[in-house]
């Protein structure tokens, strides 16, 4: 056996026994990122042992085929997320607008201004770190920072085509109960739905109709306990809605359309 060998299996059984499922995968990213430099290896491998999120330590998550820039103290985007993604592609057309509102680093707008250059796509988030990072992913001049519509230049009311929001929907008690590179290591402002879960969107949806256009979706991540909720506050606030649920990515969306 090689050096190199048998230091990627040590490697691999160090990442094993910390927890990590894919400790190959795992292993194999961090030597990437390390190049030549085996401090660097070691310093990489030991940050991941303590628990830190691998796309943290990477600088980058693996987002719709895209390298989506994070770094410590943002919300890493999920492959759940990508149901958003799939569900706007079904809406969008030529230059469209879209709004991506607590966007955390931008990832669902990223996406879609690369698979889709002409739409006109743009990103709204409160935590200034998530917004810095954003600005990385993002043409920097189409990421506002503020609280969801307040954030939004009024020149887009009434232009928005498709409307998305990965807003918080775990419920309070439940934050406790989430894998420790979640609760540890992400902001609370991203994890945190309050009592039911649904606090966030409810503010999203309330105010959706006044920024779309006739026709225009609302695109919501919500978990499949909570879709029927999601989708009757849609209904309540005058749009036509239904869920829809990828088993491929186990992610869920409420899709409402505008009158």
């Amino acid at each position: 056996m090689s050096a190199d060998a048998g230091e990627s299996d040590a490697v691999v059984a160090r990442l094993r026994g910390a927890g990590c499922v894919f400790a190959e995968d795992e292993a194999a990213l961090l030597r990437e990122a390390a190049g030549e430099d085996s401090s660097r290896l070691e310093t990489l491998v030991a940050r991941r042992v303590a628990g830190e999120p691998l796309e943290v330590i990477l600088g980058w998550a693996q987002f719709r085929g895209l390298r989506v820039a994070v770094e410590a103290g943002v919300f890493v985007p999920r492959r759940r997320t990508e149901v958003l993604v799939a569900q706007a592609l079904r809406y969008a057309h030529g230059d469209t607008v879209v709004v991506e509102l607590c966007a955390g680093v931008a990832a669902v707008a990223a996406a879609l201004a690369a698979e889709r250059p002409h739409l006109e796509v743009y990103a709204a988030e409160l935590d200034p770190v998530a917004v810095r990072v954003a600005r990385r992913n993002l043409d920097p001049s189409r990421v506002f920072e503020g609280d969801l519509y307040a954030a939004l230049p009024a020149v887009l009311r009434g232009r928005v085509g498709i409307l998305i929001a990965n807003a918080p929907y775990v419920p309070t008690d439940e934050i406790a109960l989430m894998p420790p590179e979640a609760r540890e290591h992400e902001p609370l402002v991203a994890l945190d739905g309050g009592a039911d879960g649904l606090d966030i969107q409810r503010r999203v949806i309330a105010g959706a109709r006044d920024w779309l256009t006739p026709g225009g979706v609302l695109l919501i991540e919500t978990s499949e306990r909570q879709a029927p909720a999601t989708v009757a506050l849609m209904e309540a606030a005058g749009l036509s809605a239904r869920a829809v649920h990828d088993d491929e990515l186990d992610g869920t969306a409420a899709v409402g359309v505008a009158p």
